[in-house]
């Protein structure tokens, strides 16, 4: 399917943009953005032998035609910049925003993946760690735009790789599509891989349907006018397209071991009509003239599907013998058929609101999920989309009718939390169909669902165990997490009260307005209960406060500190590992706690007795101390290794101990030390390894995360 592209412009889009995004400042961005990648890919060609910047321009033209916003749009011309055009993360932030400099970040790392095999395990990895890496759902929106357009020129590739991404497509993008409701960009995809991985079956059956061409062409034209009239003389106001279904459609048909001649519904109708109530009243006008198949009469209006899609579908007998079928939405509903969660609009029919709610709790359950990214590794994230994105979805009812979409498998306590967080927290019991039930009981389709409260009530760390939905989990967490640093924050107090008291120091006198606010200024601190915070968590030892407050002479580590900023420039001794600027001889240890490898982003800590200490950047152990911080790098010229940790988890409790050790091997890994911890459910190793670099690193978890048992795989942080 060579499909041959009229020339494309930025000129040409840039209208069809216009009539999408109407701020000047956005527009003006977005033509910032063209230049921008227009500079960057100069000279570059595709395979297809246009220039480069062609591809941005055709993903920028599909993302605006689902009514995208304009960050998608920019984040569209720009996806390729960092992959072809050497630019950096930070200098697309500083030109276009931190928002679409990670979209673009995103979207680099993405395209670095690519199905290992065809197996249903590795589609299903991939799609995991797909979804995980795009921390803005507008990276997946610019993702499946990127891959139609490459697929429409896919045949500049060479045959086997034609294969290998249609393939890829099928397993891992088209499911994507559809759970996000795009059918637009679905539809197409679903053609285009069909020719690539069985073109003689696709052929036959375009032969066929051009064979029948001028008959389907004139019924569907004759049908078209028919429903028109009725319609008409009822004072509906309405559009109608017709169109014959797509040769994968078809196809589905025949792989379900349907005969040429015994498909008849090839023609389908679609009416868009002005309110929900119309949308019933014109089935019923159709089935009056035209008898409608037995069970062949769906509501998804009153029962969406899973993606949210609403329609009435119905199927009947029409002109010349035809089978037909017809469909009857809002205008909204058709917009949203077409272009799912990308699009953006406002809802005015009541009938509507069902999938407004819906659409709601889905954006919601997104920003959730991107919250929480930053406390979990990529994996955890990965799974957490997953299980809530990409999961079979139920629909289940509020006493009051209103609807609530959850994952197949979730409980009560999910659908407290759901409703919102203080009536999870406070849920006592549930009443599912007019019976109690536990709160771990698994809800269904259609179940109506009541929660119990209690003002006094409280989560139950036990709902961790069996709740489905990532935001139920992370509001349990959070709660105990509110508890425990309540917790430490009172038994701080207890211990400073107490050195003080062994000190005979009086607390009034130590911990004086003045005090206090010195001692949070020195550590970095907000408040009182941060201090006291610190010390029940262990940051810092009550010792360490109270002489804070003291007028004692500068210690050992002040004056290091006080050495390094008197220092003058010298020449760095490139025989070392780490170079420290502005310090010539000075003693430099590796950190223990996140152990950095050459590659990470480091920095240098000044510590008391043993010069410099070198931290990963995001060490948690060193935020906050920025005055006893010193910039260092790595000298690339010295071929050294370094001992760094990783934690293997796995999704039961066999020991894989063997396997694990050969995915090291194999890597040629030497392993320093070996500890496996076995729990009730599963086994965690923990394992410190020495390696040249962190790219060693990155392609030894892969190796690992590729394993089918291994369910998450974490560097010392």
């Amino acid at each position: 399917m060579k499909t041959e592209e009229e020339p494309i412009s930025f000129e040409t889009v840039y209208e069809e943009i216009k009539e999408n995004i109407k701020d000047t400042d956005d527009l003006l961005k977005i033509k910032e953005a063209y230049h921008f990648a227009l500079e960057k890919h100069k000279g570059m060609k595709r395979l297809t032998g246009e220039d480069f910047i062609t591809h941005p321009l055709h993903v920028a033209r599909i993302v605006n035609s689902l009514n995208v916003d304009a960050t998608t749009i920019i984040g569209a011309l720009l996806h390729e910049v960092m992959n072809n055009g050497e630019t950096t993360q930070k200098e697309l932030e500083e030109k276009f925003g931190s928002t679409v400099a990670t979209i673009v970040d995103s979207i680099t790392k993405i395209n670095k993946l690519e199905l290992v095999d065809d197996s249903e395990s590795s589609a299903i990895y991939l799609r995991k760690v797909l979804v995980g890496l795009a921390t803005d759902v507008r990276v997946l929106f610019i993702k499946l735009a990127d891959r139609l357009h490459n697929m429409r020129t896919n045949y500049a590739i060479n045959p086997k790789k034609q294969k290998q991404k249609a393939y890829e497509t099928m397993a891992v993008l088209i499911p994507i599509a559809h759970r996000l409701g795009i059918n637009s960009i679905k539809s197409e995809l679903e053609d285009l891989c069909l020719y690539y991985t069985k073109p003689d079956v696709y052929k036959d059956i375009l032969e066929k349907l051009n064979e029948t061409q001028e008959e389907l062409k004139d019924s569907l034209e004759e049908m078209q006018e028919s429903i028109t009239n009725i319609l008409t003389e009822q004072g509906l106001k309405f559009k109608i397209k017709g169109r014959v279904k797509s040769v994968h459609s078809i196809y589905n048909k025949l792989s379900n071991g349907k005969k040429w001649n015994e498909i008849y519904d090839i023609l389908a109708l679609r009416v868009i009509l002005e309110t929900v109530s119309d949308c019933y009243l014109a089935v019923g006008l159709v089935h009056a003239k035209y008898r409608p198949i037995p069970n062949r009469f769906k509501d998804y209006i009153a029962m969406p599907k899973a993606n949210m899609y609403q329609s009435l579908h119905t199927t009947v007998f029409g002109v010349d013998g035809h089978l037909f079928e017809v469909q009857f939405r809002t205008y909204e509903m058709d917009e949203f058929a077409e272009k799912g969660m990308a699009s953006h609009w406002s809802y005015k029919e009541h009938g509507t609101k069902k999938v407004q709610s819906i659409m709601e709790q889905k954006l919601e359950m997104f920003r959730n999920l991107i919250e929480t990214h930053e406390e979990v590794d990529d994996l955890a994230f990965a799974k957490d989309v997953t299980s809530d994105m990409l999961a079979e979805m139920i629909y289940v009812f509020t006493p009051k009718g209103d609807v609530m979409e959850l994952p197949r498998g979730s409980t009560p306590v999910d659908f407290a939390y759901r409703i919102h967080s203080d009536v999870g927290d406070k849920t006592v019991g549930a009443i599912v169909n007019d019976t109690i039930v536990p709160l771990n009981h698994e809800l269904e389709n259609n179940d109506i669902v009541k929660i119990k409260t209690n003002p006094n009530g409280s989560p139950n760390k036990d709902w961790l165990n069996f709740v489905k939905t990532s935001q139920a989990k992370n509001k349990i967490k959070s709660y105990f997490s509110k508890q425990e640093r309540a917790y430490m924050t009172e038994k701080g107090k207890d211990i400073l009260e107490k050195e003080l008291r062994k000190r005979k120091l009086s607390f009034s006198d130590v911990m004086s307005e003045e005090n206090i606010k010195k001692i949070l200024k020195d550590l970095k601190l907000k408040d009182l209960d941060d201090i006291y915070l610190s010390i029940g968590t262990l940051r810092y030892t009550a010792g360490f406060i109270i002489n804070l407050t003291s007028d004692s002479k500068a210690d050992v580590e002040d004056a290091l500190i006080e050495k390094v900023n008197k220092e003058t420039k010298t020449t760095a001794n490139y025989k070392n590992d780490i170079i420290v600027a502005g310090i010539g001889d000075i003693l430099v240890n590796i950190a223990k706690c996140c152990k950095p490898v050459k590659g990470d982003e480091i920095t240098g800590f000044i510590t008391k007795g043993q010069g410099i200490t070198v931290h990963k950047k995001n060490c948690p152990n060193i935020i906050g101390k920025e005055e006893r911080m010193i910039d260092v790098k790595w000298n690339y010229q010295n071929e050294s290794t370094y001992l760094t940790d990783l934690f293997i988890e796995t999704d039961n409790n066999k020991n894989y101990l063997s396997d694990i050790i050969a995915t090291f091997t194999k890597r040629n890994i030497h392993i320093d030390s070996f500890q496996a911890r076995e729990y009730a459910s599963n086994y965690v190793y923990d394992v410190t390894i020495k390696v040249k670099n962190k790219e060693e690193v990155e392609r030894l978890i892969l190796d690992l995360e590729m394993l089918s048992f291994v369910s998450n795989v974490n560097r010392s942080k």
